[in-house]
């Protein structure tokens, strides 16, 4: 059987996730070479996401390599995928969650957004600016661009006093030692899927390549907790502009909680939700209509008008 040709971005992150992804694969006897393949989120990097477009922007060039075979599946953050995939492509797995939090990082060890005066916090994150403006008025945000080693170079320099980033990311660079603050989840709720790795591949792999990658990568409990959250973002039309958030789990009797929402660009109004439930889809697709039937739709609107 010849390898399977793993395609990834080229950052270090996503090259250390793609390695971790090789590893589970070979522990089921699968040969495994990695594809590195630029995306257009990684060559423009003199724009906000927003400004650039809210789909695939971290994901085109890998799943148009996948839809004409010259990549079997392909590894990414679970957070970068837009709602709805392009036909004829499948998530056949998602790894075990790392801690899904918001961290602000800072070279300054004393640093706190609560105590924070006209202090500027760099984030390439609508819905972190969004946020940072609903609950700390008095903070400055500017936009940071790359890879996580070109950010805290940018930090380095001065561009901002901090920085927000996603935890995960974050822990496997191995840079915990620059956390000043984890965020609340409940304050700072995620971006869907964050802090999971999501397999992809074209549907018409064959079956018994597609279980072994399943039983080597697929973690249920986030499994469960991504799907319902990514039925969420679907029926919201949520993509890398907007500042929409949905974080679930699953308690011992195998409910799944969910908490998910919206908030304005300017962070003056913030529309949340949080139910409960067994399914997935239905769960998520409920929480998506209760928000947009609640001023969601509005705000969503106001949005789109104004990226």
């Amino acid at each position: 059987m010849r390898p399977i040709k793993l395609g990834t971005r080229a950052s270090k992150l996503a090259l250390w996730q793609a390695i971790e992804v090789k590893k589970m694969l070979e522990k089921v006897g699968l040969a495994v070479e990695i594809v590195k393949i630029e995306t257009k989120g990684d060559k423009i990097l003199d724009r906000a996401l927003s400004k650039i477009g809210s789909k695939g922007v971290f994901t085109e060039e890998l799943e148009t390599k996948l839809l004409s075979g010259e990549i079997d599946i392909v590894q990414h953050s679970a957070k970068d995928l837009q709602a709805s995939l392009p036909k004829g492509l499948e998530i056949i797995a998602i790894t075990k969650r790392e801690k899904a939090n918001d961290v602000v990082i800072s070279f300054d060890e004393n640093f706190k957004l609560k105590n924070a005066k006209n202090h500027i916090v760099a984030t390439s994150s609508t819905r972190r600016v969004a946020t940072l403006k609903h609950y700390y008025s008095n903070i400055q945000t500017t936009d940071i661009r790359g890879n996580l080693q070109t950010r805290f170079k940018k930090l380095e320099e001065g561009i901002a006093d901090a920085m927000i980033l996603a935890y995960a990311g974050v822990h496997r660079m191995g840079y915990e030692k620059y956390i000043v603050e984890v965020l609340d989840l409940e304050m700072f709720t995620p971006a869907v899927g964050q802090g999971s790795i999501a397999i992809e591949c074209a549907e018409s792999l064959d079956i018994t390549t597609k279980n072994l990658i399943r039983s080597a990568c697929n973690h249920l409990e986030s499994e469960i907790c991504i799907s319902t959250e990514r039925a969420f973002l679907k029926t919201l039309q949520g993509g890398c502009s907007i500042p929409v958030f949905g974080y679930a789990t699953v308690d011992n009797t195998s409910e799944i909680n969910i908490t998910g929402g919206i908030i304005s660009l300017n962070g003056s109004q913030q529309i949340s939700h949080i139910i409960v439930g067994t399914n997935p889809d239905s769960l998520g697709n409920e929480l998506g209509k209760y928000i947009l039937e609640n001023g969601g739709q509005e705000i969503l609107d106001e949005i789109k008008r104004n990226l």
